[in-house]
C-alpha cells in the first residue's frame, strides 16, 4: 500500500498525520508512505525525525484583504499544482490523506482529479479555509468536533472520527502516576500548561496568582511555562517559597502528569482538547487569540457547551480570576465530577482506528467505480 500525507505548517496539522501514518504501518508493515509539505513549516523537522520521507512543493496562503502578495500566492499555487502532479505521478499512491495547511490544497485537488481515493481530516471545531474548499472534491471528510459538520455542507461524505491522540496517555493510572511523580494523594493537583512555546498571558496570570492569592497548601501545582519563558518566570518568583508548586519548562511525562491531575489550565488546541476529553480531565481553557480564524475559542466553547470545561478569554485573564475559578471548582467536588463525566462522554479514544477504517472503505469504494 502506498499512501501520501499532505499537511503542514503547525504541529497541530502534522502530528495527527504522523499518528495515522504509524497506524497504517502497524496494520500494513510493507506500506510505503510519503509526506508532502513546504520548506517553511514545522514538518521539515517533525516528519524526518519520525523516519518518514518528505518532499516539498511551493504554496502559500492568500491574505484576506487585497494585497500584492496575493499575486505571488496565485503564481505559487500554479507551481504547487504542477509539483504535486509530478510527485503523485511518480509515487503512484493508493490513497492521499490531507490533515490541514495550505499544502493540502494542490495535493488533494490534483489527487481527486486523478481519481485517487482522497480523505481530509479536520482537527478543529472551526475548519481551516483549505479543508472547507477541498470538501467538495475529496471522497470523505473526517471531523473531530461535531460542531464543524455545518461548515462541510458540500462534502460527499462526512464522518465524526475524533482526533488521533497519544496512546501512551493510557499507559498509566491515577494512583501509579501520583506515586511516580511524588504527588500527595490527599491534595488536589492543578496542572498549568502554557504549551511548548509558552503563553505570556497564562504565565503572567500564574505569577500574579502565586504571589497575591495562592495560599500554601490550597492545592498542588505543576506549571509548565514553555522553554522560552522558564528562566523569566523563575526570576519573577525568586525569593517566594511554594512547597507544593513545581515550575518546569516542559512536561515530558505527559501520561503521568495528565493522569495525576484533578484540573487542567491550558490553551485550547485541537489535540489538547481531545486528550482532555478522552481522559475525562476537567479544564479551565484559555484559548489563544493569536491563531487563524480564532479556532481555539471554537474548540473551547464546544467543551464548555458540553459541560466539560470553563472558558476564560485571554483578554480577561488575571491571577485573581484564575485563582477564584480554580478554588471554586476544587471546592465543588460534585461539579468537578460532572465535568469529568461530561468530558468522557464526548471523548473519542479510537479516532485513529475510525480514520483508518474510513480510509480503507473509500479505497474499496473507489476501486469499484
Amino acid at each position: 500500500m502506498r499512501i501520501i500525507f499532505a499537511g503542514g505548517g503547525t504541529a497541530g496539522h502534522i502530528n495527527p498525520a504522523l499518528a495515522i501514518a504509524r497506524h497504517f504501518q502497524r496494520k500494513h508493515p510493507d506500506s510505503e508512505i510519503l509526506f508532502i509539505g513546504t520548506r517553511k513549516g514545522l514538518e521539515t523537522g517533525l516528519v524526518p525525525r519520525e523516519g518518514f520521507r518528505l518532499e516539498f512543493i511551493t504554496v502559500r496562503g492568500f491574505r484576506r484583504k487585497l494585497s500584492l502578495s496575493n499575486l505571488t500566492a496565485v503564481k505559487e499555487l500554479g507551481q504547487g499544482i504542477l509539483q504535486a502532479r509530478r510527485i503523485i505521478r511518480q509515487f503512484k499512491p493508493d490513497l492521499v490523506i490531507g490533515t490541514g495547511g495550505y499544502v493540502c490544497g494542490p495535493v488533494l485537488f490534483v489527487a481527486s482529479r486523478m481519481h485517487i481515493p482522497t480523505l481530509i481530516h479536520e482537527q478543529n471545531a472551526f475548519p481551516g479555509v483549505t479543508n472547507k474548499l477541498l470538501a467538495r472534491f475529496v471522497d470523505a471528510v473526517a471531523i473531530s468536533f461535531k460542531e464543524s459538520a455545518k461548515y462541510f455542507t458540500s462534502a460527499t461524505r462526512l464522518v465524526h472520527t475524533g482526533n488521533p491522540i497519544r496512546m501512551e496517555l493510557f499507559d498509566t493510572d491515577r494512583a501509579s502516576a501520583r506515586n511516580r511523580l511524588g504527588i500527595d494523594r490527599d491534595k488536589p493537583l492543578v496542572v498549568f500548561s502554557a504549551g511548548s512555546r509558552g503563553a505570556g498571558k497564562i504565565n503572567d496570570a500564574i505569577v500574579d496568582m502565586l504571589k497575591n492569592y495562592y495560599k500554601k497548601g490550597d492545592f498542588q501545582i505543576i506549571c509548565s511555562t514553555g522553554e522560552a519563558n522558564y528562566e523569566e518566570i523563575k526570576q519573577k518568583l525568586e525569593g517566594s517559597v511554594f512547597p507544593s508548586v513545581n515550575i518546569v519548562p516542559y512536561i515530558y511525562d505527559a501520561a503521568g502528569v495528565y493522569n495525576a491531575a484533578d484540573l487542567m489550565v491550558c490553551r485550547a488546541g485541537a489535540i489538547t482538547t481531545s486528550e482532555l476529553t478522552v481522559l475525562g480531565l476537567p479544564s479551565v481553557l484559555v484559548p489563544s487569540p493569536n491563531v487563524t480564524a480564532n479556532h481555539q475559542e471554537y474548540n473551547a466553547r464546544a467543551l464548555e457547551r458540553d459541560g466539560a470545561a470553563v472558558v476564560i478569554l485571554d483578554k480577561d485573564l488575571t491571577g485573581k480570576l484564575l485563582y477564584q475559578q480554580i478554588n471554586g471548582l476544587l471546592k465543588d467536588r460534585d461539579q468537578l465530577s460532572k465535568m469529568s463525566k461530561n468530558a468522557k462522554k464526548i471523548g473519542i479514544s479510537n479516532a485513529v482506528d475510525r480514520i483508518y477504517s474510513l480510509a480503507r472503505e473509500i479505497m474499496i469504494n473507489t476501486g469499484n467505480r
